[in-house]
């Protein structure tokens, strides 16, 4: 049951005044049909939804905004639902990296300008979710996350087959001569076969879960499917309970405490999640004052075993995760091992291991027990040396144990292009010793850090029956993707980072057990390849989003933000403008 003492709300600067302002913010909002006493002092909640037909993984989420709704006419609130900009993987190009910290002003900015006292966000593809969550936290508002949920398991020819992570296999498998265009046609209509975001353990389903993780969402945000009528019932009840969280004060700044981000740290290690969480959970991190490093995310990650067996790093999909008990019975497994804030809390009102310490677990398969683990020590492996002095990182559950130690004669690719266009050459000199090296594709490179950094091996080698070879950029990859991929490599080649002057036959050591890598070069070396390096012009060229977006961005290890975002800014009331 909610407090239901009389509280004046922020919403009251608008709608509580009995003079021209008020009489003006009540008598246009009536034009949709609310009576008079919608606005009696209830509590408004904003509904921020990142709906777009444009968005696949996102084009159900009308839906559960009134779902939401109807919790929130239930529990005593005015829910008001608005758009933001909205980024879905599949189609935003050069890469919705690049947008999303526009999209989280574009939420800060609404939440604060207009008339809410709080706000369920809709979220569902990777960037939506991070860049509502970075703007609410920029507000300080009561908030509470829906995750569109996944999509139903993929079907192709008695197999189960899941998004990004089969669609990279049978991409190689046509490059390699092993599998026809035909057949490549037939998966296609296979794989996306119901509402919602990809199935495997990607970044959708990771930041889905790290919501959860963090306290941001009810108990089963994570996992259950899209078109399941739970998750129609979930929203139903955020909607409710954000109307108790308004009522009580409860600021998002309450819930995203330091031991939140270390028990979604800690989760992520277990599900195998995606490498694009570091970056994601560092701007959120800076948006609420939350100091976090990479360094965190190597040191409480690297004991914690991965007990998820879903693709990329394992066989089942998010539809097994849910029926098995889902993102509950992972904190469970990991409260009795004491890796869990047991107090943490969370937006339904209890703490983390009140939500989970009766979890079941239905299927000791997709949920490893302990003992079993899928990888004893997973996380992400943060790596240092002369190539990345500020980190990268490594995602040690998806990678192949024989190249975790390795040493290869560097081919370089300077941009994305180069690797395109030099990649399929049947003259290249490469062999599966190789280390594939791709330049100017970070923050500021490409711009915007795209998902290109698992790129597909040269297909001489795919054809010799090569699946895996060790790669390393300062871009990004999906996080359905798999191997022995280095990544997010700072300072980035564009800013002059060590990567910058790595070049073809440099000789490179990755040692992922001792952290370590680095170019057989001296110090003296690359400060004297550094001192003639000059940066390349940007693709995107001078002017608009994209020059603001280069002159700002801070480094992957600080979260790929913009510099003038850090930091809370609150919630305060903007002057009257009538």
């Amino acid at each position: 049951m909610h407090d239901k003492t009389p509280r004046r709300f922020r919403s009251a600067a608008w709608f509580g005044k009995i003079d021209k302002d008020g009489f003006i913010h009540r008598s246009w909002m009536r034009n949709q049909g609310l009576p008079a006493d919608v606005f009696d002092g209830r509590p408004v909640i904003g509904i921020c939804n990142t709906w777009s037909e444009l968005t696949p993984c996102n084009a159900h989420l009308r839906t559960l905004a009134e779902r939401v709704k109807r919790g929130v006419w239930e529990a005593g609130g005015l829910p008001l639902e608005f758009p933001v900009t909205s980024t879905g993987e599949s189609n935003i190009r050069p890469t919705a990296m690049l947008y999303r910290n526009l999209v989280s002003m574009d939420a800060e900015e609404s939440i604060r300008a207009n008339p809410i006292d709080g706000v369920v966000l809709l979220v569902g593809c990777d960037k939506t979710t991070p860049a509502l969550v970075m703007g609410a936290a920029s507000c300080d508002v009561p908030a509470l996350v829906v995750s569109g949920g996944p999509m139903l398991n993929g079907k192709y020819r008695g197999e189960d087959i899941g998004s990004g992570t089969d669609l990279w296999r049978f991409s190689e498998e046509v490059r390699a001569g092993t599998m026809s265009v035909a057949d490549f046609g037939e998966a296609e209509g296979c794989m996306s076969r119901s509402a919602g975001h990809c199935m495997v353990m990607g970044t959708a389903s990771t930041m889905a879960s790290m919501v959860e993780a963090l306290g941001l969402g009810l108990p089963q945000n994570a996992a259950t499917p899209a078109v399941d009528s739970r998750r129609l019932a979930l929203a139903h009840e955020a909607g409710r309970r954000i109307v108790d969280l308004v009522r009580g004060d409860v600021r998002i700044s309450t819930v995203l405490t330091r031991a939140a981000f270390e028990n979604a740290i800690r989760v992520n290690a277990a599900l195998g999640g995606s490498t694009n969480a570091v970056i994601h959970l560092l701007a959120i991190a800076g948006r609420v004052g939350v100091p976090l490093t990479l360094d965190d995310w190597d040191r409480l990650g690297h004991d914690v075993p991965t007990l998820v067996d879903l693709k990329p790093s394992g066989q089942f999909l998010m539809e097994d995760f849910y029926y098995a008990g889902g993102l509950p019975a992972v904190l469970r497994a990991l409260g009795e091992q004491g890796l869990l804030h047991r107090d943490a809390a969370t937006v339904n009102g209890r703490t983390i291991w009140e939500n989970s310490r009766d979890a079941p677990n239905w299927n000791g398969e997709v949920i490893r027990p302990l003992d079993r683990p899928v990888v004893a020590h997973g996380g992400i492996a943060v790596l240092r040396g002369n190539l990345a002095p500020d980190g990268a990182v490594l995602k040690p559950s998806a990678a192949s144990p024989a190249l975790m130690r390795h040493r290869g004669r560097a081919v370089v690719f300077e941009n994305i292009e180069h690797y395109k266009t030099r990649v399929a050459d049947p003259d290249l000199d490469v062999d599966e010793r190789c280390v594939l090296v791709l330049k100017n594709c970070g923050p500021r490179g490409y711009p915007g850090m795209p998902e290109v950094g698992n790129m597909g091996l040269p297909p001489k080698l795919l054809r010799r029956g090569v699946t895996d070879m060790v790669r390393i950029s300062d871009a990004r990859m999906s996080g359905t993707a798999y191997g022995t991929v280095v990544l997010h490599a700072c300072p980035e080649a564009a800013v002059g980072g060590p990567l910058a002057v790595v070049r073809d036959g440099d000789m490179i050591e990755l040692d992922v057990d001792k952290r370590v890598l680095r170019v057989d070069a001296t110090e003296q070396e690359l400060a004297r390849r550094l001192a003639t390096w000059r940066p390349s012009e940007s693709p995107a060229g001078a002017g608009g989003y994209p020059q603001l977006y280069t002159r700002h961005v801070m480094q992957a290890d600080r979260g790929a933000d913009f510099d003038f975002l850090l930091g809370c800014r609150g919630h305060e009331v903007p002057r009257e403008s009538h």
